[in-house]
């Protein structure tokens, strides 16, 4: 199934360190499948999308991003390679995709974007196909038109930008500095809660024999991210996701990549699905279940605690169904991280990173 790639920096970074130069980069993930165990779908190869906000305030370009999709294989579209040596960005979302819900065309490509939001999705919706008719009720016609393709992805962003607008919060407004990582997050978690009962309401025989959604959901309004590593069981790890803070991330040879960490700064922050690099140190898994927010450079981690959360952290979740759809990577374990913050309401149970602050 598909990957996806966040970075966040307080300065550009040249596309190609990112997209295609390293061993492992998202480009070559799409092809490269050693760390797949999914062999009903072994390439990521129905098509990419990578959206960069620009870096200079301009009013004739807005505060939309810039979004290159194709239906093309990532590995074999030589404008992307063009592309990705030419330009650099602060704020990067890059998609590769293997279909689950919708047709091969550029309207089902990820990210999908509004105004100055931008989304992605790794996963997939439980029942899509019976709470369709949910999500047309209750969203917005000016949302429901807004969509163009037929992926569970892009409905989900529909009911996202809903959420925000029932929030009180206009998402063609963002405003010069963004909407805030609160409202952000909590339009976010309503998105997740709303999936999670209608694909109950119309779930058919046993609810613990049912397919679990996978919903790890990335949004951005050019200033803070949010992203959800989730899944609808108390069994099963979700999908998997990891993050990486540093000071540069370089090349130290051709290909090889890590995160140079000095004076515990924070100026680049990557999340992905599955790690660029092979360095352990350099990548903290996000524990299953979990909110990440990036906001000022600061990584927040919040639990969702709901009915599939687990309190006691002694307890290992399977990863058989993840793993079945190729949605997991080799476990990475919690390193140091600076500046890691958990709200101090929500630290008690949550499962026990190794941070300092």
């Amino acid at each position: 199934m598909c990957r996806f790639l966040i970075f966040k920096g307080r300065d550009p970074i040249l596309l190609a360190h990112l997209l295609t130069r390293p061993e492992h980069s998202i480009i070559n993930q799409s092809y490269d499948s050693r760390l797949r165990i999914d062999t009903r779908r072994p390439i990521n190869g129905d098509g990419f999308g990578v959206g960069y906000y620009t870096q200079e305030a301009d009013p004739e370009l807005g505060d939309a991003p810039c979004v290159f999709c194709a239906t093309t294989p990532a590995w074999n579209n030589m404008n992307l390679a063009r592309l990705a040596e030419k330009t650099k960005s602060s704020l990067v979302f890059a998609h590769v995709r293997a279909s689950t819900a919708g047709i091969l065309s550029e309207n089902n490509c990820h990210p999908f974007t509004y105004h100055s939001l931008m989304f992605m999705h790794n996963g997939q919706i439980a029942n899509f196909g019976r709470i369709k008719r949910k999500f047309v009720a209750h969203i917005k016609d000016a949302y429901f038109l807004f969509i163009q393709g037929g992926t569970d992805s892009e409905w989900a962003f529909a009911l996202f930008l809903d959420c925000l607008d029932k929030l009180g919060t206009n998402p063609a407004d963002a405003g010069p500095n963004g909407f805030g990582h609160e409202i952000l997050r909590t339009a976010m978690l309503k998105t997740i809660e709303y999936i999670k009962d209608w694909s109950k309401q119309c779930a058919v025989g046993d609810l613990d024999k049912d397919e679990p959604s996978l919903l790890n959901f990335a949004v951005t309004d050019g200033h803070t991210v949010v992203v959800t590593r989730y899944i609808t069981s108390r069994t099963e790890e979700a999908a998997s996701l990891h993050f990486s803070t540093g000071s540069r991330f370089i090349e130290y040879k051709p290909g090889q990549y890590k995160m140079e960490r000095r004076d515990r700064r924070q100026d680049v922050i990557l999340v992905a699905s599955e790690p660029l690099t092979f360095e352990r140190s350099d990548w903290v898994t996000v524990p299953t279940n979990t909110v990440v927010t990036i906001n000022n450079q600061t990584v927040l981690l919040h639990p969702i605690i709901d009915e599939y959360y687990q309190k006691d952290p002694s307890i290992s979740r399977k990863s058989d169904f993840a793993a079945s759809r190729g949605l997991v990577s080799p476990i990475v374990e919690p390193q140091a991280v600076t500046n890691v913050q958990l709200p101090p309401l929500e630290r008690e149970g949550r499962r026990r990173l190794s941070l300092t602050a």
